[in-house]
């Protein structure tokens, strides 16, 4: 019995899996990152080459997570609360070799001013110009990303942003029937102690707005105004953050 095998057996003891299955470690992948793809008749899960040297209990509660999402189930095993314990401290290990001054800055002055300088430096990098995706945190590389256009945007908006991205590399994530909840009552709470929090996200909508009325770009020898999807805040999931 290979190891996809066993991890549906403790999911599923009772069914039988028809599929053929195939292991495809590859570089492509980011640090400790996998999925699943899938046909009625095959499924070959992809995973970084870290998983190679992680412990069997802990890939088998991986393997058990991205099955769980293929038959739609909320089931949780053992197995699954190694693997998301495991993901939630690989920041421990993971090297830091990313950074850029303007986000290191913010980030020192996030951490001194609401987390008593606590919290531990991750890679910090640049992301694209993006007005749908403003930042993110990767909890398996321990990298904040920050869209490009708050690089030279007034600090408060640049650092309520990076207090955001900071506040899920602390609060980490919650699994709830089966998925992972990012936002939680607590997060959505402590988010709102950032000094005039709410005064600042409308800011941040209209630096967004005036980005977007502002950037070209050149394309069949003629200038064009670059197009983006409309209403991007009427909800938190509009400010693109992750």
């Amino acid at each position: 019995m290979n190891i996809i095998e066993k991890a549906f057996k403790g999911l599923f003891p009772d069914k039988e899996l028809k599929h053929d299955l195939r292991i495809k470690y590859s570089g492509k992948f980011s640090s400790y990152n996998a999925n699943v793809k899938y046909t009625p008749k095959l499924m070959e899960f992809g995973l970084s080459r870290d998983w190679r040297k992680v412990d069997e209990d802990i890939r088998i509660g991986l393997f058990q997570s991205l099955l769980a999402k293929v038959f739609k189930t909320k089931k949780s095993t053992i197995n699954m609360d190694l693997y998301n314990l495991f993901i939630k401290n690989l920041h421990t290990a993971i090297p830091k070799t990313m950074t850029e001054p303007v986000l290191e800055e913010s980030f020192s002055r996030v951490n001194e001013s609401y987390f008593l300088g606590m919290v531990e430096n991750p890679n910090l990098k640049w992301g694209q110009h993006s007005t749908t995706k403003l930042g993110s945190y990767d909890y398996h590389s321990d990298t904040i990303s920050i869209s490009r256009i708050f690089e030279e945007s007034d600090k408060h908006l640049l650092d309520f942003v990076m207090f955001h991205e900071m506040l899920h590399k602390v609060h980490k994530f919650k699994v709830t029937n089966g998925r992972n909840l990012h936002h939680s009552i607590l997060f959505k709470k402590t988010e709102k102690e950032f000094e005039n929090s709410t005064d600042i996200e409308k800011q941040i909508a209209r630096h967004v707005q005036s980005w977007k009325r502002n950037v070209v770009f050149k394309g069949s020898g003629r200038r064009k105004v670059a197009r983006y999807p409309g209403n991007l805040f009427k909800a938190k999931k509009r400010f693109g953050f992750f």
